[in-house]
């Protein structure tokens, strides 16, 4: 049975005097992929801005793995677990693969920073790579990289934001085989905001569809027909 990492309730979110989240509920279980969908400009990167700490939210409970965290900054967030990956990748490209990946020490205690050898079964592309400058990667390279930096962190909670955007169809299926993977390891939450529509249907345990800043729908996969949460997410 997967047991609760994020358990938020009520979340409100402002950029100064616009409130761009209203009464937003999100969980997300250990061994599950919890989908956010909707439309462009509905709130699904500023809930993973709330999520990660980039964004203080204005109001809300904030559960996570048992403990209320309150209104942690997000190095303390990365440090209790929460990783995140970023719309655009954010990667260094000036520095090596190797030292974008261990940018993700930053949050890990000392005898903790060493990149695990697993990235690179997953990653496999990344080994051959090690000492290629990040801004010499093809798209889909770096965010193959940018999902790699943040399990170096050895997450409770990943967050991923657009992780197929401009990416070419043989990496989107490889980046949905890890995300299978992660989630078949049964040690994470995974929380994906995601516009495309069938590979957020094939891999999401739970959906929850954002409209103007609020739920529209919200539900596991096995209740929500598919025509009904594609109906959800349609203009």
């Amino acid at each position: 049975m997967a047991d609760s990492v994020l358990e938020i309730r009520d979340l409100t979110l402002h950029y100064g005097g616009s409130q761009i989240l209203n009464g937003v509920n999100v969980s997300a279980q250990r061994g599950e992929v919890t989908c956010v969908m909707g439309t462009n400009g509905v709130g699904k990167t500023s809930l993973l801005k709330a999520i990660s700490g980039t964004h203080p939210r204005s109001g809300g409970s904030y559960v996570l793995d048992g403990t209320d965290i309150g209104r942690a900054t997000a190095h303390s967030l990365a440090q209790k677990g929460v990783a995140y990956v970023p719309q655009g990748r954010e990667i260094f490209p000036f520095l090596t693969v190797r030292e974008n990946l261990e940018i993700g020490f930053a949050c890990l205690p000392r005898g903790s920073r060493s990149v695990p050898d697993d990235i690179f079964d997953l990653f496999p592309i990344l080994k051959d790579f090690l000492h290629r400058r990040g801004g010499d990667l093809s798209g889909g390279q770096q965010q193959q990289l940018a999902i790699a930096r943040a399990l170096v962190t050895r997450p409770k909670l990943l967050l991923l934001d657009e992780p197929t955007e401009g990416i070419q169809p043989n990496i989107i299926q490889q980046i949905g085989r890890v995300i299978g993977q992660l989630r078949e390891r049964g040690d994470m939450a995974i929380v994906l905001v995601e516009q495309y529509f069938d590979f957020a249907r094939s891999l999401g345990d739970q959906f929850l569809v954002l409209e103007r800043g609020a739920e529209k729908l919200r539900g596991r996969a096995d209740e929500i027909p598919r025509d009904t949460l594609l109906a959800a997410v349609s203009v």
